[in-house]
């Protein structure tokens, strides 16, 4: 479904993303984790149009969609969502999802109707009234990711999404994740909480200083060497990390 290829992003001196290379299978959750500041939001953003890349390529169902702006990505089926929530704060739960869904249903009675639906998968259903600036971060973080849901994405890029919540979220965030693959929708994820990225992840990518170090499935990454250093320091062992990282797999 989706091929990134050579993903390389500057800033100046900086390159925050160096040759970074993967692929999304459909029907597929896949994880892109990495330490703070190793690039992974810039490579979602350059993945999704939000940033123009320096070089390599982007695929997306078998097409080209380098360069491509973001409206047209996200009209191709492919859309993101953003560590820091950003509602219409003045506008209803109802409303906000609707944003999404005018991409899909040009009347305003389809776009409705499909954003009550939406807020019934996310769990939000008795919230449709309340305006967003009331929302609770664990609110927000939903809204969020309904709105993304309303534009009847194939791939969804999820940045965070869990960021802020407590544990009893998070466990309602990642059955939501999970629903949303079981109906069809594809996802990549950026996600520090290392036990729903060990719990949902079918295939993970390791990034550390904009480049990938590492992938596989969460067993082969909690066990990677190269992991295990970038997340905790050269001259960790392997033992170290199973409470680290090991203990979120198990």
């Amino acid at each position: 479904m989706l091929q990134a290829s050579g993903i390389t992003k500057i800033f100046g001196g900086l390159r925050a993303v160096d040759g970074a290379t993967l692929k999304v299978d459909a029907g597929r959750i896949v994880a892109l984790i990495g330490p703070n500041g190793a690039g992974k939001t810039t490579l979602f953003a350059c993945i999704a149009g939000f940033l123009p890349i320096d070089a390599g390529r982007v695929e997306f169902m078998g097409q080209d969609i380098t360069g491509q702006p973001v409206h047209r990505i996200a009209r191709h089926g492919m859309v993101r969502t953003f560590q820091i929530t950003q509602p219409f704060a003045k506008l209803t739960v109802h409303e906000n999802i609707a944003v999404g869904a005018y991409q899909q249903f040009a009347q305003r009675a389809g776009a409705w109707e499909h954003a009550r639906s939406v807020a019934q998968q996310i769990g939000m259903e008795h919230m449709l009234e309340q305006p967003a600036a009331d929302l609770t971060v664990a609110g927000r973080k939903r809204l969020e990711l309904a709105r993304a849901l309303a534009t009847s994405p194939k791939l969804l890029l999820l940045d965070e999404v869990m960021a802020g919540l407590n544990p009893s979220e998070i466990l309602e965030i990642i059955s939501i994740i999970r629903k949303i693959r079981d109906s069809g929708v594809t996802v990549l994820l950026i996600e520090h909480v290392m036990h729903a990225v060990m719990s949902l992840s079918d295939h993970i990518y390791v990034l550390s200083y904009g480049k990938i170090i590492a992938e596989g499935n969460p067993k082969e990454v909690v066990n990677n060497r190269a992991v295990i250093e970038a997340y905790l320091g050269r001259g960790n062992s392997a033992q170290t990390v199973g409470s680290e990282l090991g203990a979120a797999h198990a």
